[in-house]
């Protein structure tokens, strides 16, 4: 049998959008550590998805990666099946495709508002409610990947602000909504550094204002998903901050 100390998720599939990369990726490689079996999506990442998948099996569940636009209600539809089909059913999901963008609200358009929102509303809206029926087999649980800037307001993020805590609020109005069987819960991470060149000086200034001194990891993030994955089921509706006490 397997020791569910070690492998708590053993016997589970969980599905991450957007795992390919970034922090999905964290996130995928911490429930597979954890024992899961894990489907990935992608849009644009797809020699990405491979690497991940490989990195996923070498931890000895099973794994694949499914191409999908979490904004598409028929994209949505088959990738689920497509989970269900290959991996025998769904016990997490995680809703963490999305975007970001930085706009001066003067020039901030009206494609750009809806495009933002598509990503980070409408897609983890519509992947769980597609993927309700296989959640609700088996007593499962949904994770959203949120933001400190959905409950911060940002003067150059007015789209991606708006978005985030429209994805807080779901996950509330959710947590009720689809309660007792599925819990509801949400990861909202500060400021994440991934080692980008281009943004080293800008981690650099917000380090010195969070008050653990230092931005947060993926890693970090990654913890905080396996504390609602593995934790009681009794947690639900919350919105877990991961930003070093920055949003105090």
């Amino acid at each position: 049998m397997p020791d569910r100390r070690a492998n708590p998720l053993a016997g589970k599939v969980a599905l991450v959008t957007g795992g390919a990369k970034r922090l999905g990726r964290g996130s995928a490689l911490a429930l597979a550590e954890a024992g899961a079996d894990v489907a990935i999506t992608f849009l644009s990442s797809a020699k990405e998805s491979e690497q991940t998948v490989g990195e996923l099996k070498a931890r000895g569940v099973r794994a694949v990666a499914l191409e999908c636009d979490v904004t598409n209600e028929v994209s949505v539809e088959a990738t689920v099946n497509g989970v269900v089909r290959e991996l025998g059913g769904l016990d997490l999901l995680i809703n963490n495709a999305g975007r970001y963008e930085t706009v001066d609200f003067a020039q901030l358009s009206i494609a750009q508002w809806d495009t933002i929102f598509a990503s980070n509303v409408r897609g983890p809206f519509l992947v769980s409610r597609l993927a309700l029926q296989h959640l609700r087999q088996r007593k499962g649980r949904i994770i959203h990947l949120g933001s400190l800037g959905g409950l911060r307001p940002w003067p150059g993020n007015a789209h991606y602000c708006s978005s985030k805590a429209a994805l807080h609020m779901l996950t509330k109005v959710m947590a009720k909504a689809l309660a007792p069987e599925i819990a509801v819960n949400c990861v909202a991470p500060g400021m994440i550094d991934l080692g980008e060149k281009s943004a080293q000086e800008f981690m650099r200034r917000m380090a010195k204002h969070t008050p653990m001194q230092r931005n947060g990891a993926a890693d970090d993030v990654a913890a905080a998903v396996m504390f609602f994955a593995t934790g009681p089921k009794f947690i639900t509706g919350q919105i877990l901050f991961v930003d070093g006490g920055l949003g105090l």
